[in-house]
């Protein structure tokens, strides 16, 4: 489990008070905010290791909802696809972006998919039982506009498409099971969870 969470805050915010007390600037910060995701990684019923907080280490192409710095704190970071995939490797040699396939896996072992049977993914979404805690934290377009807070939690998977798109997860307040797009532009920004086999 996360050494900040306890009874007050999330773990984010204790982080950026940890980073702000000890001074911490650039490089030797994210080196705390990436220890933590992987302190508060876990096994998921897929079998393998998952962070279970959207990503917030801070990095070239990655942005706070609105430019707000307490919505980094709430919901992590919003990466650009380039981005997502260099962060996750910051998190330690065998950590990396999830494929469009082990997302799925994840899913269906949690419900299945929009559009499919099961009993839905409420599991998977913050404050479910299965411990993924997936925030619905928005996105910002490749144009620089920002959307959809607390409506959809957006993730990138490893999985291209396109030279310019990439597999993407929708997990949207109108259902109980996340969806899955094909053609999210690398240059949007979403959220970000890493994957250890």
């Amino acid at each position: 489990m996360n050494a900040f969470r306890g009874a007050t805050g999330t773990g984010h915010a204790r982080l950026a008070t940890v980073c702000a007390l000890s001074a911490c600037l650039g490089a030797s910060c994210a080196t705390t905010e990436a220890a933590s995701a992987v302190r508060s990684a876990m096994r998921m019923a897929d079998g393998n290791q998952w962070t279970t907080e959207n990503l917030n280490v801070e990095s070239e192409g990655s942005y706070c909802f609105g430019d707000a710095a307490p919505n980094c704190d709430r919901y992590g970071r919003l990466y650009t696809w380039d981005a997502a995939v260099r962060v996750c490797r910051t998190l330690g040699s065998s950590w990396r972006l999830p494929t469009e396939s082990e997302w799925r896996t994840l899913a269906e072992r949690h419900g299945g998919l929009f559009g499919g049977t099961g009993g839905g993914n409420a599991s998977l979404v913050a404050g479910g039982g299965a411990g993924f805690d997936a925030m619905r934290g928005g996105n910002r377009t490749a144009a620089g506009l920002y959307e959809r807070l607390e409506a959809h939690g957006f993730y990138w998977t490893a999985s291209e498409t396109r030279p310019s798109q990439a597999w993407f997860y929708n997990f949207g307040r109108a259902s109980d099971r996340p969806n899955r797009h094909e053609d999210g532009e690398k240059q949007m920004a979403v959220s970000v969870r890493c994957i250890s086999t």
